[in-house]
This record gives structure tokens, C-alpha cells and sequence, in this order.
């Protein structure tokens, strides 16, 4: 019932050999790697409209100049991660440049702020995509956590079906909304360059607070949200086609230019045309309803707007999965996140960054500005690092042109850490604290990690261990037993054939109840000893656990007892929770005991399935 179910909702396994053939082509992984990146548009010029309006007019003159500085900034990081992606074809992006090039401590910090980044692009998309319908429809604006968490769990299972099929799937949406948006920007030119700017109406925009440089850089520090996603392709390299580096350069390239326009063609407009909003619509709702009324065109671009900026989490879905994948591989992040499921993707990644998404987006109310102020800082923290680190790669390399690149990355590292500085300064208590307090947590959490797989590596190394020369005694058998039924038998017989010393024991939770089961226990195998435990607290596993260890004590022969424990098992995973799992407890309270007298306990589980 649960697999078909499971096959039904992300489809049957698929075998590693097609590993190579679910790798994606330029299109798909347009779709795949750029929404965040095109639709960070929406909240990027809110939040630049929000900082700025409060100043009023002379505020909102300065969107453009804003605007432009990003552009560049936006230029500069994009040939950064053109000469990332060549130069580290093997993925990873930032953490691997910054762990290679400046040392793993560095690179640990850059894998912080990526993974924090993938977690807030997913819950910032997915509630900036919800605000964008909810400004076309008002009655869905109470209810923007449960909408936005339906998008989430829809994208988790299409992520979970694999790559060819996310890639397809999310090309929808993406060239949806660039053949709703595009036409509509160059349509917003000509109108304007018809008719000339239009100022914003006076009454609509009291001014709270004078236009400080503080104002200017907070407004600039938001804005700098536009260039989230940018780096998702340099970390996804190895599902490109062949060749991989080429494909994902051009399409980087593509996406870059894409940004650019969407960006700088929007804040143009919605500033030479005087748009203005209120608290329950968004921005470039505003703009598409001034240029194309409150018509079928104005409602296919809120719902292209709300389509990317849902599917935008995706860039999250295929760089999340991945960096989490490498991070484990080395060693500083559980390594079930290394597994790849059943569709060939990282499903255990997926399925963890969904549950950590949905709880962000529960927490903050589904409120986009809410959730702004912790977005920056991860980004241009590891945009810098990882800047820097290249800087090294090409002098290290020496390589024809290497001084050109190392300027150009240079370049890029001074502007993302100036970048940085303003975020961190200015967003500082709207909640940018938070982030910096959490890189520094996670990077300890990371090492802790790897220091528990090197114990338990040196615990498990066969070097220097002795050859055992004293052979094992014959075993002791100890048999819990919860009544006398056919469940008990297979796991009786088996402990004869190993043993000639077994006993069974029974823990009475009621006086007197022992006595039927030790008159049918004795007519059935009267030559195995039953031994009758009393648990005055209605306790099984305390009482048996103290049996055992007299037991033990009283032998002393250099061992424990062995327990075998019969367990049967119902013919369907719902009559399970029917019982009260007696078997499973034991189970777990022997397994997680530590040694007594310098021995271990063999546990060993005999099944016994139920018909029906």
C-alpha cells in the first residue's frame, strides 16, 4: 500500500546506469537553476520601494541610481562565477573554491551561509509568490502560510520524482513569466518614451523619515536580494550535459542577461512612472495594473509572477540537496545525506530542506519583508569567500590570462565585501543578527560532526588490534517471553540448536498471573528452565534488564547471555499500532546499554509473521 502510494506520488526507482541520462540540457536547466535568480525581481524592488518611500518622492528618485549600482554588482559576480564553473567543473561552487583555495575553516563558513542562503531563497519565493496573487485576489491574503506551504509540499514531490521531470515541469512557469514579462517592460518603454515620466501623487507618499546616507544604504542592502540564485548553476555543473562547463557557462550567461533586464527595466519604469502602492499589493502589481489595467493580462502576469516565484524555491531544491551531499561526503554532515534515493536525486535533502523551509514559513507568518532581513548576509558572505578564494585559484595556477581573471575575481570580492558590510550594518537589528550568530553555529556543529566520524573511525580501525587467541565460550541463552504461543516456538528451537544452556523468563506484572503460563510452559518443553521475574511497578524492561545482569554476575564466565527474542509481526503496518511493541523497546533499551563486565550482548530477533 505505502509503495504504491510512493510510486504513484514520485514515481518507481530508476537504476544507477540512467544516472547519466537524467542530466539536463541548456532549456531544462534554465528552468531548473534560474527562477530564483529572474523572480528575485518581485521582492528585490519591494524591498527598494519600501526602503525608499518612506522619504517620500526624493526617496524614490533615487530607485534607478539603486538600481544601476546593483546591475554592475550583478555583472561583476555573474563573471566571477563564469570563471568558477570552468575552473571547478566538478561542482560545489562556493564551498569547494573557498575550502581548496583558503582553507577548510573558510570553506565551512562559505557552506553556512549557502545552506542558510537555500533555506531562506525557498521560504522567501514561495510567500513572495502567495503576496503576488493574494494582491490580485485580497480574500487570499489571510491565509498566505497554508498556500504557501501547499506550493512547498507540491515542490518537494516534484523534486523527488528527479531531475528530467523537475526540469520539465518547471519550465512552465519560467518561460510563462518571460514571455508575460518581457513584452510588457518593452511595452511600459514605449508608453513612457509616448508620453515622458510621470510623477507619483504627493498625497500618497508622506514622508516619515529625511533621506539619510543610512536610508540610501539600508534601501541599496535589500535591493541586493536581486542577485540571490546566482550562483545554483556553479554548484550544479555535473547535471549539465556534455560538456558540462560549456553548457553551464552559457547558460549562466543567459541567465545573467535575463536578470539584468527584468531588473533594470522594471525599477526603471515603475520609477519614471510614478508607481505607488499600499500595504496589501505589491509593487510590481501596481506597475502591471497601471500599464495593463485589471484585465486578463494584468492576471496572467500575477499568476506568471506567483507560478516563478513558487517554483523560484527550486534553485533551493537542486542546490540545497547537492552542497548538503558534499558537505557529508566530507565528513561534516550525516552521511544518509550522501545517499541517492530512488529517483536518483538526494532525497533525503530534499525531504530536509522542505521540513526546515515549512517551519521558516510558520514562524515568520509568511511574511516576506519579515524574512528579507536574514537573506542578504548569507549571500554576499559567501559570494566574497568564495571571490577571494579564486583570486588564489589563478595565482596558484599560473596559467595563460591568469592575472586577468584574478583581477576580475579581485574585483568581485572588494565589491561583495562592501556588500556585505552594508547588509550586515544596516539590517543588523531587523534581523540580520540572527544569521550571523547561526554561520558561526553551524560551522561548530560541522565540526563536531566530523570529530564523532574520526572517533568512530579510530573506534572501528583494525591497526593494532591483537589476534584473538581464546576462543568464545558456549553461549548462554536468555528468552523473553510474553505468554506461551506459536509466536515463541521458532526462537526456541533455534536457541536449542545453539546452546544447551537456555532459559525463559517471564516478568509477572500481575501476582499470580505466572501461574497458567508455567503450567503450559512446562508441558510443552519441560527441560528448558522458566524463570519467573515479579515487577511490583508493572515495569518489563527494568526488571528483565536487572535478571540479566545477576545472571551475568552469578556465571561470571566470560560473557553475557545471549537474548533471543521472539517478535511477531502483523500482516499489515497499521495492526502494528495495535500493539504495544514489547519486542521493539527490549530491543532498543539492549542495543543502546553500555558493556557490563567488559562483554558484549549478542541480541538476536526471531520474526514470526502473521497470516492476517
Amino acid at each position: 500500500m505505502l509503495n504504491k502510494l510512493r510510486y504513484l506520488l514520485i514515481g518507481p526507482p530508476l537504476p544507477t546506469h540512467e544516472l547519466g541520462e537524467k542530466r539536463l540540457n541548456k532549456i531544462r536547466a534554465l528552468a531548473a537553476f534560474s527562477p530564483d535568480a529572474l523572480s528575485s525581481i518581485a521582492y528585490a524592488n519591494q524591498e527598494i520601494y519600501l526602503g525608499l518611500v518612506v522619504a517620500g518622492s526624493a526617496g524614490l528618485m533615487l530607485s534607478w541610481p539603486i538600481g544601476i549600482a546593483i546591475t554592475l554588482l550583478l555583472t561583476i559576480v555573474a563573471l566571477s562565477y563564469y570563471q568558477t564553473i570552468h575552473g571547478y567543473p566538478s561542482g560545489g561552487g562556493s564551498y569547494v573554491v573557498a575550502r581548496e583555495n583558503l582553507g577548510m575553516l573558510a570553506g565551512l563558513i562559505t557552506a553556512s551561509a549557502l545552506l542558510i542562503d537555500y533555506l531562506l531563497t525557498a521560504a522567501v519565493s514561495l510567500t513572495a509568490g502567495v503576496e503576488a496573487i493574494a494582491s490580485a485576489f485580497p480574500v487570499l491574503w489571510p491565509h498566505r502560510v497554508m498556500v504557501a506551504l501547499a506550493f512547498l509540499a507540491v515542490m518537494m514531490l516534484l523534486n523527488l520524482r528527479g531531475l528530467r521531470e523537475t526540469g520539465t515541469l518547471m519550465a512552465i512557469p519560467v518561460y510563462v513569466f518571460l514571455l508575460a514579462y518581457l513584452p510588457m517592460l518593452v511595452y511600459g518603454v514605449v508608453r513612457l518614451a509616448i508620453y515622458g515620466s510621470v510623477s507619483p501623487p504627493a498625497a500618497a507618499l508622506p514622508v516619515t523619515h529625511s533621506l539619510t546616507a543610512y536610508l540610501i544604504l539600508r534601501a541599496f542592502a535589500t535591493g541586493c536580494t536581486a542577485l540571490t540564485g546566482i550562483e545554483a548553476i556553479s554548484n550544479g555543473v555535473p547535471v549539465f550535459r556534455s560538456p558540462e562547463s560549456k553548457n553551464a557557462g552559457r547558460t549562466l550567461i543567459v541567465m545573467a542577461i535575463l536578470m539584468g533586464i527584468l531588473f533594470l527595466g522594471s525599477i526603471g519604469l515603475i520609477q519614471h512612472l510614478g508607481i505607488v502602492t499600499h500595504p496589501q499589493e505589491t509593487i510590481l502589481s501596481a506597475l502591471a495594473r497601471r500599464l495593463l489595467g485589471s484585465g486578463l493580462p494584468y492576471l496572467v502576469i500575477q499568476a506568471s509572477t506567483m507560478l516563478i516565484l513558487a517554483v523560484a524555491a527550486n534553485t533551493s531544491f537542486a542546490g540545497f540537496p547537492r552542497l548538503a551531499a558534499i558537505l557529508a561526503a566530507d565528513g561534516f554532515l550525516p552521511r544518509q545525506l550522501t545517499g541517492l534515493g530512488d529517483r536518483l536525486v538526494f532525497s533525503n535533502g530534499i525531504v530536509f530542506l522542505a521540513l526546515t523551509t515549512g517551519g521558516l514559513i510558520v514562524i515568520f507568518g509568511g511574511n516576506t519583508h519579515s524574512l528579507i532581513p536574514l537573506f542578504a548576509v548569507g549571500v554576499f558572505l559567501a559570494f566574497t569567500l568564495s571571490q577571494a578564494g579564486m583570486v588564489l585559484h589563478w595565482w596558484r595556477e599560473g596559467s595563460r590570462g591568469w592575472w586577468w581573471k584574478a583581477i576580475i575575481n579581485g574585483l568581485g570580492a572588494a565589491a561583495t565585501l562592501i556588500t556585505l558590510l552594508v547588509v550586515g550594518i544596516s539590517k543588523f537589528k531587523e534581523g540580520a543578527w540572527i544569521t550571523i550568530l547561526l554561520i558561526p553555529t553551524l560551522v561548530i556543529v560541522f565540526q563536531q560532526i566530523r570529530a564523532h566520524y574520526r572517533q568512530v573511525g579510530k573506534s572501528l580501525t583494525l591497526r593494532g588490534l591483537p589476534p584473538s587467541l581464546k576462543p568464545l565460550p558456549p553461549p548462554r541463552v536468555i528468552i523473553p517471553i510474553s505468554g506461551v504461543h506459536r509466536g515463541i516456538i521458532d526462537a526456541i528451537n533455534f536457541a536449542r540448536s545453539i546452546s544447551k544452556d537456555v532459559t525463559a523468563v517471564y516478568v509477572e506484572l500481575e501476582p499470580g498471573a505466572s501461574e497458567k503460563v508455567r503450567e503450559t510452559w512446562e508441558s510443552w518443553w519441560p527441560d528448558v528452565p522458566l524463570v519467573v521475574v515479579p515487577s511490583p511497578y508493572r515495569s518489563i524492561v527494568g526488571p528483565l534488564l536487572d535478571f540479566l545482569d545477576r545472571t551475568d554476575a552469578e556465571h561470571n564466565d566470560g560473557q553475557q547471555a545471549t537474548v533471543i527474542l521472539p517478535e511477531f509481526v502483523p500482516a499489515h503496518w497499521w495492526q502494528a499500532l495495535l500493539h504495544n511493541q514489547t519486542a521493539w523497546m527490549l530491543k532498543t533499551a539492549l542495543l543502546y546499554r553500555r558493556r557490563q563486565f567488559g562483554y558484549q550482548r549478542a541480541i538476536i530477533d526471531i520474526p514470526y509473521h502473521l497470516k492476517r
